[in-house]
């Protein structure tokens, strides 16, 4: 699953939040995916994916496991930033505007170019699993 930023192409990003020094990354990527996609999304094991750095140099360790969600129930929370800009006055937004599903192809077009190595490692996790 792949949340937008704006809407276009090589925007999209894995649902990801901060991660304490006390924090288990793995339990960060749960709370996050229930955060951004809201309480009809449910996953079950995960499996690491580890970690890229974007271009602005943004550490980002994701995780894969499988799920259930229908993008038509997103129910993301929300977050406050002054708008418009200098205005004084303060807007809520949704953290996450929509959420689809992708084939793998698609997927790599519309992800951020960083996180796109996480479909690789996807898929290699996917050629193990199918060859036992």
């Amino acid at each position: 699953m792949i949340a937008p930023i704006p809407a276009r192409e090589a925007a999209w990003s894995v649902p990801k939040g901060e991660i304490d020094a006390n924090d288990a990354p793995e339990n960060v990527a749960r709370r996050e995916f229930a955060e951004e996609l809201g309480p009809s999304a449910s996953i079950g094991p995960l499996q690491a994916l580890g970690e890229v750095r974007q271009r602005g140099g943004k550490r980002v360790i994701a995780f894969a496991g499988e799920g259930h969600f229908d993008p038509v129930t997103l129910t993301s929370n929300t977050f406050d930033i002054e708008w418009p800009p200098r205005s004084g006055r303060r807007q809520s937004f949704p953290e996450v505007d929509r959420a689809e599903w992708f084939d793998i192809e698609l997927a790599r077009t519309k992800m951020l170019s960083a996180q796109a190595d996480f479909l690789d490692r996807l898929l290699a996790i996917a050629v193990e699993g199918a060859g036992t």
